[in-house]
C-alpha cells in the first residue's frame, strides 16, 4: 500500500459530543491522553501508507496546528471545506491532492480493528471498483446497514434506523477508485452513503467482512465507551478475522 494514499474524513460538526468535547473537532478528542486521530494514524502507519491527506471543516486549523506536515513517516496534507460539502462532496474538493488510482477512505470518528494490508489484498483480488469495510453488530440501527453475498457483492445499503435487527455495518472504512470519486457531482453537498453506495451497487460495490471491534465517537456515551476500549488495551495492528478472505 505504499503508493496509495490515505483520505480522513474529519469535517463534521460533532454537535452531539459537544456537551462533551465543546473546544475541538471530533477528530482531536482526547482518548487515553491522545487525539483520536492518532490512533487511525497509527493503523495507517502500519499498513505501509506513506501520504494522508485530512479533509477537515469544522475547526480544521485545529489539526493542521496540532500535527503539521507529517506524523511518523506519514506525510500530512490539509482539505479545508469553507461549507459543509458531506462526505463525497469532501473528497471531491480533496481530489488534486488524492494521487492515487485506489483511495482509501477512512472515516474520522470510529475506529476498527482492521488489518488494513488484508482489506487491500481482498479488494484487489476481486478487481473491485469500490470496497466497504464492515463490522457485524447485533443492533444495526444506528449505522448503515448492509447485505452481501457468500463473495462479499453488496445487494443492498439501508442508511441508519432501517432496523435493529443484527446485522453487518458500515464500518467507515473504504477502498475507491480514483475514477469513482471524478464522478462526484461538482456542487452542493453530497453524501456517499446516502446518494452513492446504493447507486454503485451492481457495479463493482463490495463489502469486506470483519470481525473486529468497531466503535465510534459521535456522542458522549460512545466517547466514554471509547475511552474504556483504549486505556483496557495497548492497542496494536490487529490480526484479520476477516470472514471469506
Amino acid at each position: 500500500m505504499l503508493d496509495v494514499t490515505a483520505a480522513i474524513l474529519a469535517g463534521g460538526l460533532g454537535t452531539r459530543l459537544r456537551p462533551t468535547v465543546a473546544d475541538r473537532p471530533k477528530v482531536l478528542a482526547e482518548i487515553s491522553g491522545r487525539p483520536f486521530l492518532t490512533f487511525l494514524f497509527d493503523q495507517l502507519l502500519h499498513a505501509g501508507i506513506r501520504r494522508v491527506v485530512s479533509c477537515t471543516g469544522y475547526l480544521g486549523e485545529q489539526v493542521r496546528a496540532a500535527f503539521g506536515d507529517s506524523y511518523g513517516s506519514l506525510h500530512l496534507l490539509y482539505s479545508q471545506e469553507t461549507f459543509l460539502l458531506g462526505t463525497a462532496g469532501a473528497l471531491r474538493l480533496a481530489l488534486p491532492l488524492l494521487e492515487s488510482e485506489s483511495v482509501l477512505v477512512m472515516n474520522g470518528d470510529s475506529y476498527c480493528e482492521l488489518d488494513l494490508q488484508a482489506f487491500w489484498t481482498w479488494h484487489r483480488g476481486r478487481q473491485a471498483t469500490a470496497s466497504l469495510a464492515l463490522a457485524q453488530l447485533s443492533d444495526t440501527r444506528r449505522y448503515g446497514r448492509v447485505e452481501v453475498d457468500a463473495e462479499g457483492t453488496v445487494l443492498s445499503f439501508y442508511e441508519k434506523g432501517y432496523t435493529d435487527e443484527p446485522g453487518w455495518v458500515n464500518a467507515g472504512i473504504y477502498l475507491l477508485q480514483r475514477s469513482l470519486l471524478l464522478k462526484i457531482p461538482a456542487k452542493g453537498a453530497v453524501s456517499l452513503e446516502r446518494e452513492l453506495f446504493p447507486v454503485w451497487i451492481g457495479h463493482g460495490l463490495y463489502g469486506y467482512r470483519s470481525k473486529g471491534r468497531f466503535l465510534d465517537i459521535g456522542t458522549p456515551e460512545d466517547y466514554a465507551e471509547a475511552q474504556g476500549f483504549f486505556a483496557s488495551q495497548t492497542v496494536r495492528a490487529p490480526v484479520d478475522r476477516s470472514i471469506g478472505s
